[in-house]
């Protein structure tokens, strides 16, 4: 089986969550007062023991076959309904979101590990049979089964994730087959639609799309952060102005720099080269859970590594976007690499998930032995 382990997945997964650590430690822990500090409330300490933590989960998962987990998708998914209906109920609100659990030493965010357990279900319920997808029947019980998950993240509210749920299915949908023309029957609905959404928007989302598209008309505290980090990416020239070295994040000017803006600290002080390789490091890995997803042993396998991809390949789209002003605010981290331990935990786990699917890929035939060459030769 460790013939097809994907090492090169692996690799891009460490080096992006030390690059994170490294960030960190410069965006944020060098200009915080070390005198009285406790070693926990060190944010750098708690990244790498979040890593730590996630990278066994990641082992754990790819050590399981996972078609145990696409069998158990039922289960999956009414815990999932139930994780968020207790966060709703019972959650505490941060930064204007009532989304996470507080405990002694760490919060954690379900609608995050939810958003994984996701794609565990929709490969489940897109990947049973290829002859269904002739009808619509598989793409309306995955729309009806994503609602609920969707409706409840946004009621948080957290549009930046219900957006990252959303499309992360709408890709595994197209993923799996569906025919084109019940796609474009939903694409309609939603255009017809879209007015009613619109003004279902709290304001600050309506405010945030507004002002990425006139944002002179509409300033707002948004908009400051979005100049400085600017200015922090366009400071930065090729090479940078080197760790710690970054004025915009060492003088302060930049806000929420180790978290939703680590991208714009990166630019400054490793510049174009330096982001750039970050890009191109998130592009490889990419391509790797697309060869595995090629390479799975079925629909199921094939949908998960599609899935874990299309979330990887959105979520760091969209926060490089926002930090470069072509996309609006959205409160995303940048995966693996921002600060935060239930995004850190969950990316990890989607990856031991897809490295299962690696592990129990097609296996190329095995090579045959010099003398059964010599006999069939003869």
């Amino acid at each position: 089986m460790w013939r097809t382990f994907d090492a090169l997945s692996l690799l891009l997964t460490l080096l992006l969550v030390v690059t994170g650590c490294v960030m960190i430690y410069s965006a944020y822990e060098t200009s915080m007062p070390s005198a009285g500090q406790l070693e926990w409330d060190n944010t750098v300490v708690r990244q790498a023991v979040f890593a730590v933590g996630g990278l066994v989960i990641y082992a754990l998962l790819a050590l399981v076959d996972y078609d145990i987990w696409l069998r158990l998708y039922r289960w999956i998914y009414g815990f999932v309904l139930l994780l968020l209906a207790s966060t709703l109920l019972l959650g505490q609100s941060r930064f204007g979101a009532q989304s996470w659990f507080e405990f002694a030493l760490f919060d954690v965010q379900p609608s995050e590990l939810c958003k994984v357990l996701m794609i565990l279900v929709l490969a489940r319920v897109l990947g049973r049979s290829q002859a269904r997808l002739e009808g619509p029947l598989p793409l309306f019980e995955a729309l009806a089964m994503v609602a609920p998950p969707v409706v409840m993240i946004y009621v948080q509210p957290d549009f930046g994730l219900a957006v990252i749920l959303l499309a992360t299915a709408a890709g595994m949908i197209f993923l799996s087959g569906v025919r084109w023309r019940h796609m474009l029957l939903i694409l309609i609905v939603l255009a017809a639609i879209a007015p009613v959404i619109w003004f279902q928007l709290e304001d600050y989302m309506r405010g945030r799309i507004l002002q990425f598209l006139m944002p002179s008309a509409h300033a707002s505290d948004d908009s400051y952060n979005i100049n400085q980090a600017l200015i922090s990416i366009g400071s930065g020239g090729l090479w940078g102005k080197g760790l710690l070295q970054g004025t915009q994040t060492q003088l302060y000017f930049l806000r929420v720099r180790h978290t939703d803006f680590i991208f714009s600290v990166l630019a400054e002080e490793l510049g174009f080269v330096g982001a750039t390789t970050l890009i191109g490091v998130y592009a490889l890995l990419i391509a790797s859970l697309v060869r595995t997803a090629l390479q799975a042993r079925d629909a199921g396998g094939r949908l998960i590594a599609g899935g874990v991809a299309t979330m990887l390949l959105l979520q760091a789209f969209i926060n490089i976007g926002m930090n470069a002003n072509l996309l609006p605010v959205s409160g995303l981290p940048l995966p693996l690499v921002s600060y935060g331990g239930s995004s850190l935990i969950t990316t990890l786990a989607a990856l031991g998930l897809a490295q299962s699917v690696a592990l129990r890929r097609e296996r190329p035939e095995p090579l045959l032995p010099r003398s059964s060459i010599q006999g069939r030769s003869l």
